[in-house]
């Protein structure tokens, strides 16, 4: 499992670009998604040359037009299961931090090798009314090798759309970290688990 979002991750990466919040009442999540896709390429590909010369640049792509979209503390609810609700305040709040820094750090760099992949927006089914949660189904298009099939789940959170889980080829991104986390709280502890991230966003950024 964990070489399959080895070998995505670049596929991935590009996708969560594709992501914007807008007011629920103002549109839907498969129009800003849509609608977010060409401005987010013409960016990337506009300033290609910077990003080659200064891949760091690529930071600030993320930090504007990913971060702000991106339900993290969902997503770190997620990937811990059950651990999450063992951890006291503190460790939620520095779990929340470390665990954003280490998606921040892995896309930012897999950014830098975009290559022009398309995204093929599949029919989209509107959820029932009341409910807040909606699953956009892409497909990433490849030159040599079949479509990757990558689903985007959001949920309104203070009336905006934002991602809370996105899958490939309907394998999970963020559960896929959690049999990896378990297995070190289970040897370390939370707050062995939180040293560990913590450290290797911190070797990545030296």
């Amino acid at each position: 499992m964990k070489n399959i979002f080895q070998i995505h991750a670049l596929l991935l990466s590009v996708a969560l670009l594709f992501v914007s919040s807008v007011a629920a009442s103002e549109g839907g999540p498969d129009e800003l998604i849509k609608t977010t896709s060409e401005k987010v390429l013409k960016i990337l590909e506009d300033n290609k040359a910077v990003y080659e010369k200064d891949p760091d640049q690529i930071y600030v792509l993320v930090n504007d037009i990913i971060l702000p979209h991106l339900d993290f503390v969902a997503m770190s609810k997620l990937a811990l299961g059950a651990n999450w609700r063992k951890a006291n305040k503190e460790q939620q709040r520095q779990f929340v931090d470390a665990f954003k820094s280490m998606l921040i750090r892995t896309y930012s760099k897999s950014l830098t090798e975009y290559t022009g992949q398309k995204i093929e927006f599949l029919p989209y089914r509107p959820p029932a009314e009341g409910k807040i949660t909606v699953t956009v189904k892409t497909e990433i298009k490849q030159d040599n090798g079949p479509s990757i099939p990558i689903d985007y789940r959001l949920r309104i959170k203070d009336d905006i759309w934002k991602v809370y889980d996105i899958k490939i080829d309907g394998i999970s991104l963020v559960t896929n970290y959690r049999n990896s986390f378990a297995s070190d709280i289970r040897k370390v502890g939370m707050d062995g688990l939180i040293t560990k991230l913590q450290a290797k966003n911190r070797k990545s950024s030296s």
